[in-house]
């Protein structure tokens, strides 16, 4: 119809507008909601920022990409062309007439004739990629080696998650689990949850007579009581899941699976080593301490390439 209708054209023209200007205001809504509702130690406000940024930057893009299809659909020319295609540089004859194509293109489209709609797409193209930029601004500092280190010290007790109570060797029973932090985690102010996701760990009470142990490690376990990391080496999932009978912890997104009894080796699944044992022992009252941090890098592989 907007061939045939100036009514139908300029109300189309419009739409399109409109579409753009509908980019240019979620854009503007996602720059404003990144900083108007900041994420803060709350998890409640990880889920806002997350969702407000996410609404705008897709009426961004949205906004955009309707309104050039729109564009596309109801201005420009609908008629089928096909042309040759040519490996090597056209002649001065063909060269001459591609700038005429792309003049008629131009004036079929009424890009250059339109300025409403020219003047609202360079607003939209100008605005839209200031949420990426604004969200690549979070990746922040080089993380440095604080990857390779973790809350638990010499002297650390170990604590249950997420009560933050001491535990004492006589509360682990053979065949128990505790899910365990370091005792003060409860207590940190900010970063609880990055070093909550580091620090996690699993500590399990075994028959001293089932357990294999290297020269290195025979003290790092107190009677029977060891402790291992919680966070998959594959990619970093929880491994909450024990299986008492066969002494195997399971990892519930990918299977993998690490035999208690021989230094939490891989015995099925994905992940390339064994899990961090963090070594422990106790102090005088009776309470289970860690000796020092673990010995190497926890989680994912790749952290220590």
């Amino acid at each position: 119809m907007t061939d045939k209708s100036v009514k139908h054209e300029k109300a189309a023209a419009r739409q399109v507008a409109a579409l753009f200007f509908t980019s240019i205001v979620g854009s503007a809504f996602a720059v404003y909601a990144y900083f108007a509702f900041p994420i803060t130690e709350e998890l409640g406000t990880v889920r806002l920022n997350t969702l407000l940024l996410g609404l705008g930057i897709t009426l961004g893009l949205l906004g955009i990409g309707i309104g050039a299809v729109h564009w596309a659909k109801t201005l420009m020319p609908d008629a089928e062309v096909s042309e040759e295609r040519h490996i090597a540089r056209g002649s001065e004859e063909v060269r001459a007439r591609a700038v005429e194509i792309i003049k008629l293109a131009d004036s079929e489209s009424g890009f250059s004739r339109r300025k409403l709609i020219r003047r609202s797409l360079y607003g939209a193209l100008a605005l839209f990629p200031l949420p990426a930029i604004m969200i690549f601004g979070d990746l922040g500092p080089n993380p440095g080696d604080t990857l390779r280190h973790t809350m638990w010290k010499k002297g650390t007790r170990l604590a249950k998650d997420p009560s933050g109570l001491p535990i004492k060797a006589s509360d682990v029973t053979i065949g128990s689990v505790f899910h365990v932090i370091p005792e003060g985690l409860s207590e940190l102010e900010h970063h609880k949850l990055e070093e909550k996701a580091k620090a996690a760990v699993l500590l399990v009470r075994l028959d001293p007579a089932d357990i294999k142990e290297s020269e290195e490690r025979k003290s790092w376990s107190y009677d029977g009581i060891v402790a291992y990391s919680k966070i998959c080496t594959h990619v970093g999932c929880p491994v909450a899941l024990y299986e008492q009978h066969t002494h195997h912890l399971l990892c519930p997104c990918h299977q993998s699976t690490f035999d208690v009894t021989d230094a939490c080796k891989v015995v099925f699944g994905p992940a390339s080593r064994p899990l961090p044992q963090l070594p422990i022992t106790v102090d005088a009252e009776g309470y289970l301490i860690a000796q020092s941090d673990f010995t190497e890098p926890v989680g994912p592989s790749f952290w220590e390439r």
